[in-house]
């Protein structure tokens, strides 16, 4: 039994990155074999072992079969004569496909280390093509490797995949779980163009009309630290809240992204307009957005659309509105309730309180 460490791992150690989680694959064993050793089984289509100390991941060596459309239509089969190379040839990217041995020394049957130096993302082999999460995944280094170049070859593949309606076989949790990572990389927008230079942005999310200024914007995002609802509503910002809905829907958005995005579609020109809001219209805008109640997305909301303007420092719409609503949401509301003698006044009562502690604020702003 051998044992090899595969994966990101290796290729971020070569690259000179923090190295987070590391993957095994195991030459030589049955599952008797790690079993007998302590490892504990937690694979479902193949085995996979947890190591009894470490907790990281073990896979058998493995050969794989494509029995049906899309990322799940694949045969597993483990042995112990199934060799390294056999199970190297099956991964996507050549940098992905280096194995280290206990020792240190390094197999590199695909030229893998070759890429990394030249920064060429190039795939394996023709199973590339069997599996359209790979065009996802490599959409997303993309967005991480951002010097890296995809192979005019493997770019080829990417594309009749696409013709061949691979990537219309995906499902939408899958899709949304790799678009989400490569938002929240360096660069989004590498994810982006390298989906369509290869034609699955249409297909997956069609609803984008990818423009030199939305590459932008999302890249901004990116470069704020921002959070993942933040990025996506930077990049919904333009379109029409059907469009949003719709692109949601199909690709199972969390709530938390979708209704953000919503409403910052909804309120764009609002807040860029918010200099020369009243105080009645600055609350109401704090009250159509739920921001006396949810005070942090009404701030994640200005963020996305300061991104918008690709503002770095103070967006002063922003400043403007958010001391807007922390003047309304110092109102005491509860006590106005208790002193109000006419239980159907008591909005009213509140609205005029908040509209006041507003003016208040802007007079002084």
């Amino acid at each position: 039994m051998k044992i090899y460490t595969v994966g990101g791992a290796v290729r971020d150690q070569l690259l000179g990155l923090p190295v987070k989680d590391h993957d095994h694959v195991v030459v030589g064993a049955t599952p008797e074999d790690m079993l007998r050793q302590g490892f504990r089984p937690v694979g479902k289509d193949f085995p996979v072992f947890l190591h009894p100390k470490t907790q990281e991941e073990y896979a058998l060596a493995r050969t794989e079969r494509k029995t049906a459309p899309g990322y799940r239509g694949f045969v597993f089969h483990t042995a112990p004569d199934v060799t390294l190379e056999d199970d190297l040839v099956r991964r996507d990217l050549t940098i992905n496909a280096i194995a280290q041995a206990e020792d240190g020394s390094l197999t590199d049957p695909f030229g893998g280390i070759a890429d990394i130096r030249n920064k060429i993302f190039r795939h394996v082999s023709d199973a590339f093509g069997e599996d359209p999460v790979r065009i996802l995944r490599l959409a997303r280094f993309a967005a991480r490797f951002d010097a890296f170049t995809v192979a005019p070859a493997t770019l080829a593949l990417m594309r009749q995949m696409v013709a061949d309606g691979e990537v219309d076989a995906l499902v939408a949790e899958r899709v949304w779980q790799e678009v989400a990572k490569g938002l929240m990389e360096s660069r989004p927008s590498r994810m982006l163009t390298v989906l369509h230079e290869c034609g699955a942005l249409a297909r997956i999310m069609g609803e984008i009309a990818l423009s030199e200024r939305l590459l932008q914007v999302i890249d901004h995002a990116a470069a704020q630290g921002l959070e993942l609802p933040v990025r996506f509503a930077a990049l919904m910002l333009r379109m029409s809240r059907d469009a949003i809905e719709q692109l949601s829907e199909r690709l199972r958005v969390p709530n938390e992204c979708r209704e953000l995005a919503v409403m910052a579609a909804r309120e764009r020109e609002q807040i860029n307009g918010a200099l020369a809001l009243s105080a009645e219209a600055v609350v109401a805008l704090c009250e159509r957005c739920d921001g006396l109640r949810k005070p942090q997305r009404f701030a994640q909301m200005l963020q996305a659309v300061a991104c918008d303007g690709l503002v770095s420092g103070a967006f002063a719409p922003a400043v403007r509105l958010q001391g807007g609503l922390d003047a309304a949401r110092a109102v005491n509301a509860g006590a106005l309730a208790q002193g109000c003698a006419e239980p159907k006044r008591i909005p009213e009562v509140i609205h005029a309180a908040r509209v006041a502690a507003v003016q208040e604020f802007l007079a002084q702003a």
